[in-house]
Protein backbone atom coordinates (compact mmCIF):
# COMPACT_ATOMS: atom_id res chain seq x y z
CA UNK A 1 0.00 0.00 0.00
CA UNK A 2 1.76 3.40 -0.99
CA UNK A 3 1.83 6.09 1.59
CA UNK A 4 -1.42 8.08 -0.13
CA UNK A 5 -3.49 5.36 -0.07
CA UNK A 6 -2.86 4.54 3.43
CA UNK A 7 -3.45 8.29 4.16
CA UNK A 8 -6.92 7.75 1.94
CA UNK A 9 -7.65 4.88 3.70
CA UNK A 10 -8.93 6.09 7.23
CA UNK A 11 -11.16 8.77 5.78
CA UNK A 12 -13.61 5.75 4.20
CA UNK A 13 -13.75 4.19 7.21
CA UNK A 14 -14.69 7.26 8.80
CA UNK A 15 -17.32 8.02 6.29
CA UNK A 16 -18.80 4.29 6.40
CA UNK A 17 -19.13 4.94 10.39
CA UNK A 18 -20.92 8.06 9.51
CA UNK A 19 -23.13 6.64 6.74
CA UNK A 20 -23.71 3.55 8.91
CA UNK A 21 -24.56 5.19 11.78
CA UNK A 22 -26.94 8.05 10.21
CA UNK A 23 -28.69 4.94 8.52
CA UNK A 24 -29.23 3.21 12.14
CA UNK A 25 -30.65 6.80 13.10
CA UNK A 26 -33.13 7.25 10.44
CA UNK A 27 -34.44 3.66 11.05
CA UNK A 28 -34.78 4.27 14.89
CA UNK A 29 -36.43 7.83 13.78
CA UNK A 30 -38.65 6.00 11.32
CA UNK A 31 -39.39 3.47 13.71
CA UNK A 32 -40.71 5.92 16.71
CA UNK A 33 -42.80 8.09 13.87
CA UNK A 34 -44.59 4.42 12.66
CA UNK A 35 -45.22 3.17 16.49
CA UNK A 36 -47.26 6.62 16.85
CA UNK A 37 -49.04 6.20 13.70
CA UNK A 38 -52.36 4.65 13.61
CA UNK A 39 -52.63 2.64 10.86
CA UNK A 40 -55.99 2.30 10.93
CA UNK A 41 -56.91 5.89 10.14
CA UNK A 42 -56.29 4.61 6.63
CA UNK A 43 -59.53 3.37 6.27
CA UNK A 44 -62.34 4.90 4.63
CA UNK A 45 -64.59 5.89 7.63
CA UNK A 46 -68.07 4.23 7.74
CA UNK A 47 -69.81 7.61 9.18
CA UNK A 48 -69.01 10.97 10.15
CA UNK A 49 -69.87 12.65 13.32
CA UNK A 50 -69.78 16.45 14.08
CA UNK A 51 -68.78 17.57 17.71
CA UNK A 52 -69.28 21.10 18.76
CA UNK A 53 -66.97 21.86 21.52
CA UNK A 54 -68.03 25.09 24.08
CA UNK A 55 -67.54 26.30 27.43
CA UNK A 56 -67.86 23.52 28.99
CA UNK A 57 -69.32 20.48 27.30
CA UNK A 58 -69.07 18.38 23.90
CA UNK A 59 -72.44 18.16 22.02
CA UNK A 60 -72.59 15.08 21.99
CA UNK A 61 -71.06 14.58 24.83
CA UNK A 62 -70.96 10.29 23.72
CA UNK A 63 -71.10 8.57 20.56
CA UNK A 64 -71.53 5.14 20.25
CA UNK A 65 -69.24 2.80 17.64
CA UNK A 66 -69.14 -0.60 16.38
CA UNK A 67 -65.46 -2.63 17.36
CA UNK A 68 -63.34 -2.00 13.98
CA UNK A 69 -65.86 0.66 12.49
CA UNK A 70 -63.87 3.66 11.10
CA UNK A 71 -65.72 6.97 12.48
CA UNK A 72 -64.30 10.40 11.21
CA UNK A 73 -65.11 13.25 14.02
CA UNK A 74 -65.46 16.62 12.50
CA UNK A 75 -64.37 18.73 15.87
CA UNK A 76 -65.19 22.59 15.73
CA UNK A 77 -64.84 25.08 18.80
CA UNK A 78 -67.71 27.70 19.04
CA UNK A 79 -65.68 29.89 21.75
CA UNK A 80 -62.45 29.53 22.24
CA UNK A 81 -59.68 26.83 21.89
CA UNK A 82 -60.53 23.34 23.42
CA UNK A 83 -59.03 19.53 22.83
CA UNK A 84 -59.76 16.58 22.83
CA UNK A 85 -58.00 14.02 24.58
CA UNK A 86 -59.11 10.70 24.42
CA UNK A 87 -55.91 8.17 25.70
CA UNK A 88 -57.12 5.11 25.02
CA UNK A 89 -57.94 5.86 21.82
CA UNK A 90 -54.97 7.86 20.90
CA UNK A 91 -56.35 10.89 20.27
CA UNK A 92 -55.20 14.26 21.45
CA UNK A 93 -56.37 17.01 18.84
CA UNK A 94 -56.48 20.79 19.48
CA UNK A 95 -59.99 22.87 18.33
CA UNK A 96 -58.94 26.10 17.45
CA UNK A 97 -62.61 28.48 17.01
CA UNK A 98 -63.38 29.01 13.41
CA UNK A 99 -61.51 25.90 12.50
CA UNK A 100 -62.76 22.61 11.91
CA UNK A 101 -60.19 19.78 12.97
CA UNK A 102 -60.57 15.86 12.07
CA UNK A 103 -59.74 12.86 13.30
CA UNK A 104 -60.32 9.57 12.38
CA UNK A 105 -60.67 6.28 14.93
CA UNK A 106 -60.85 2.79 13.95
CA UNK A 107 -61.77 1.04 17.79
CA UNK A 108 -59.64 -2.30 17.96
CA UNK A 109 -61.83 -3.72 21.41
CA UNK A 110 -64.87 -3.09 22.95
CA UNK A 111 -65.79 -0.93 26.19
CA UNK A 112 -65.82 2.46 27.29
CA UNK A 113 -63.60 5.38 26.22
CA UNK A 114 -63.36 8.16 28.85
CA UNK A 115 -62.80 11.70 26.69
CA UNK A 116 -61.90 15.29 28.09
CA UNK A 117 -60.78 18.48 27.12
CA UNK A 118 -56.97 18.70 27.23
CA UNK A 119 -56.89 22.57 26.74
CA UNK A 120 -57.53 24.83 30.00
CA UNK A 121 -60.64 26.68 29.09
CA UNK A 122 -62.12 28.67 31.86
CA UNK A 123 -63.34 27.52 35.53
CA UNK A 124 -65.79 24.69 34.04
CA UNK A 125 -62.95 23.49 32.40
CA UNK A 126 -62.94 19.64 34.51
CA UNK A 127 -66.81 19.28 33.64
CA UNK A 128 -65.95 19.25 29.80
CA UNK A 129 -66.22 15.44 29.32
CA UNK A 130 -66.50 13.33 26.25
CA UNK A 131 -67.24 9.57 25.84
CA UNK A 132 -66.60 6.64 23.31
CA UNK A 133 -69.09 3.54 23.48
CA UNK A 134 -67.54 0.48 21.59
CA UNK A 135 -69.86 -2.27 21.46
CA UNK A 136 -69.35 -6.01 19.67
CA UNK A 137 -70.14 -6.72 16.03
Amino acid sequence: MSFRQAEIAPGKGATRRIMKHCLIVAVLVSLVFLSRTNFCDAQDPTRTVEVHAKRFAFSPAEITVKNGETIKLLLTSDDVTHSLLIPDLNVNETIKKGHTTEVTITPTRTGDFKGKCGHFCGTGHGSMVFAVHVTGN
